[in-house]
């Protein structure tokens, strides 16, 4: 029972994993796009926040009248000081150079104090690519670059202050890269966790779906393994969930009790075959022992050997009845269809069961409209299943009873019945009388049979594409068989 469970919870695990690992990959897919879409509309704005603090540093230094060359962020002009806090400012935000030029055409630049903070970013400058730019930016251009330099990235921006189509300053300020793009850190750790929180609440609600559906299939599980041990009674429950699994649990109840009825039919089958054969085998070595050991006189031995010859003859039609079924079941049997008169072949049958039907005084009614009836069929498969129906009449009808063959022609089959008017078969018997194992003890009529006969007529029909059924019969039993009609 405990492996039906873990292989149930298997089931359940592995459908979990490869679920969620869909789920996975495509947030991480969407959570990358996400993150690359973020970063690079993060970069763009602080790249156009820097560009804005840079027109505010060129407008401010196209207003300063002052000529200094010293470091302009210590100028005592109001304008320079201006221009000199909001240099500090974007400094401080940013770590960048800026070289500024004024509407004098003064260069001015926090070299020096860059260089004192940050020594090795300064140190990597270059002045003719600078100056390269700057003279792009005085002719009116403004321009954003992500450059290498000396192995590291840096990103320059410049913009000019343009007033009355007159360049009044020009701002270039170069500031290293991670200090824009890690901007973009925080923006990815927030996907991160919204991916992560997203993953978690999709194997929430992925158990809560699954596990309904699973369920059931973890009972069929442990059902089916105790009807491996022999548990037949094991049934599951009727999922209300979805139509499928629905449907699986009915199935797999039905499944259960038909095996079930096939088991309680083998072990009552195996008893009776042990019964039958036990009855003959007993008597057979009480004989034999008894004129074996002179219990039983030599006068006496003929008498006592017919009687061995009978038993042999019981036990040699049960295990051809055995054989016979077999055979059929593995389609191991070919049909030799020929052309041949239904009625003949009924009254053969009669003439052959003639000092049965005497001894039980029996009267047998003929009723054949269409005589002869030429049907195609295996003539001597047909037989077979006309003395058993002709037999079981016999054996259950009292004697005085009577034995009615029937031929009706319909269309291109014809239907053949076998009726009598002996004890019949109980409403509840009927639905099963053409299961293999239906022995004759269910029928209450202990002793009489081992109940293949049956099972072999529906047998021969089903290979003949053609049907046998229990028909009514207002007493008795009736068992009507369609065999093809041949044109006449």
């Amino acid at each position: 029972m405990s492996g039906g469970v873990k292989r149930g919870t298997g089931l359940f695990a592995r459908i979990m994993a490869v679920v969620l690992a869909v789920i996975l990959v495509l947030t991480v897919a969407i959570a990358a796009i996400s993150f690359f879409a973020v970063r690079s509309d993060r970069i763009q704005s602080r790249l156009e926040a820097l560009k804005s603090e840079a027109r505010e540093i060129a407008y401010l230094a196209s207003r300063t009248t002052a000529y200094t060359d010293a470091f302009f962020f210590g100028s005592d002009s109001a304008a320079t000081r201006l221009l000199g806090w909001k240099a500090q400012q974007v400094y401080n935000e940013f770590g960048a150079y800026i070289l500024v030029v004024d509407r004098r055409g003064v260069v001015r630049d926090n070299l020096y104090f860059a260089q004192s903070e940050d020594p090795d970013f300064t140190g990597s400058l270059n002045a003719d690519e600078l100056g390269d730019l700057m003279v792009r930016v005085l002719s009116g251009e403004e321009l954003t670059i992500r450059t290498t330099i000396g192995g590291n990235p840096a990103f320059t921006v410049g913009v000019p202050f343009i007033q009355e189509e007159r360049v009044l300053g020009a701002v270039l300020i170069r500031t290293k890269a991670q200090t824009i793009e890690n901007s973009a850190g925080q923006q990815a750790l927030l996907i991160a966790i919204a991916a992560a929180a997203v993953v978690a609440l999709a194997a929430l609600a992925l158990s809560l779906c699954l596990n309904p559906v699973l369920r059931p299939l973890r009972e069929v599980t442990d059902a089916a393994r105790a009807m491996s041990d022999g548990d037949f009674s094991r049934r599951v429950e009727v999922a209300s969930g979805t139509r499928e699994i629905a449907d699986l649990s009915a199935a797999f109840n039905g499944m259960a009790e038909r095996l079930g009825d096939v088991e309680e039919s083998r072990r009552e089958f195996v008893a009776n075959v042990s019964h039958e054969l036990r009855s003959p085998i007993t008597s057979i070595s009480g004989f034999i022992g008894g004129m074996a050991d002179g219990t039983i006189p030599p006068e006496e031995h003929p008498q006592y050997l017919k009687l061995v010859y009978a038993e042999t003859q019981r036990m040699a039609k049960l295990i051809g009845e055995l054989l016979s079924l077999s055979r059929l079941e593995r389609g191991a049997v070919e049909l030799n269809l020929t052309e041949f008169d239904l009625c003949s072949l009924f009254r053969s049958v009669i003439v052959r069961r003639v000092n049965d039907l005497e001894r039980k005084h029996m009267e047998v009614v003929c009723d054949f409209p269409d005589d002869p009836c030429p049907v195609r069929a295996d003539r001597d498969r047909i037989e077979e299943v006309v003395i058993n129906l002709v037999d079981n009449a016999i054996k259950f009808t009292p004697e005085g009873g009577c034995l009615t063959l029937r031929t009706r022609r319909e269309g291109r089959t014809v239907t053949a019945t076998v009726a009598d008017n002996g004890i019949g078969i109980l409403p509840e018997d009927r639905p099963h009388v053409f299961d293999r194992f239906f022995t004759a003890d269910r029928a209450h009529t202990a002793g009489k049979g081992t109940g293949l006969g049956l099972s072999i007529c529906k047998r021969i029909m089903e290979m003949h594409g053609q049907s046998i059924r229990l028909g009514e019969a207002p007493e008795g039993a009736a068992f009507e068989f369609t065999v093809e009609a041949v044109s006449g």
